[in-house]
């Protein structure tokens, strides 16, 4: 399995986020599988750059570019009042909530900005006007239903033959986590577009079929 050089796993650990490390591994590990098609990697859901640093990495090493999609106002579970709020990336000028400026400031320690298109506006906005196709696509945005389903039908039609679609915070057990992205991914499965590749912790990754 592929792995990221020990100063980019240091990045990926000291910057802002929630991803564990085991889930980052299992990330890099389908980028770089993706990768080989030559074709952009693009995750959607940047929040402060976290994961985004493994998708640079890689697509620096495979002569691609990693794409990431956030308006960069936070999710519903990081407003005021919510468990993930985080009053370090509100902007005091206007009291809402701006993970861009901390995003780039991760980018540029790591020293991948050059290897990074952000984009920033709403992931349905942006999937509208992306024509292209991609070689992975990795859904972490809004968690609510509205939003991943936007998502999944926004982006995985875009899964090149052969490409991947990973999924964040899959959690079948409700006890252990909010449904909707376990609803998407149960629905890539049964569309059966996709087949599922490998597993680890609420990590899927699911391989276009064709």
């Amino acid at each position: 399995m592929s792995e990221p050089a020990p100063a980019i796993l240091a990045a990926f650990e000291a910057a802002k986020g929630f991803m564990p490390v085991g889930e980052g591994l299992a990330l890099y590990a389908a980028a770089t599988e993706a990768a080989k098609l030559g074709l952009p990697l693009l995750e959607v859901g940047t929040y402060c750059g976290r994961s985004t640093i493994l998708l640079a990495d890689v697509a620096r090493q495979a002569g691609t570019v990693a794409v990431t999609v956030d308006h960069h106002r936070g999710s519903e579970e990081q407003q005021p009042g919510w468990e993930y709020h985080d009053e370090t990336v509100v902007d005091p000028e206007v009291g809402l909530m701006d993970t861009l400026p901390t995003f780039r400031r991760t980018l540029r320690k790591a020293g991948l900005e050059e290897h990074v298109i952000a984009v920033v506006g709403r992931s349905p906005q942006v999937a509208k006007v992306w024509g292209g196709q991609l070689g992975f696509v990795f859904v972490d945005g809004g968690h609510t239903d509205e939003h991943a389903t936007n998502d999944y039908e926004g982006w995985a039609p875009k899964v090149a033959p052969g490409g991947l679609l990973v999924i964040h915070d899959v959690f079948p057990n409700p006890e252990d986590g909010g449904q909707a992205p376990y609803r998407i991914y149960l629905r890539a499965l049964e569309s059966e577009d996709f087949e599922e590749v490998s597993v680890t912790d609420s990590l899927r990754v699911l391989r276009r079929r064709g």
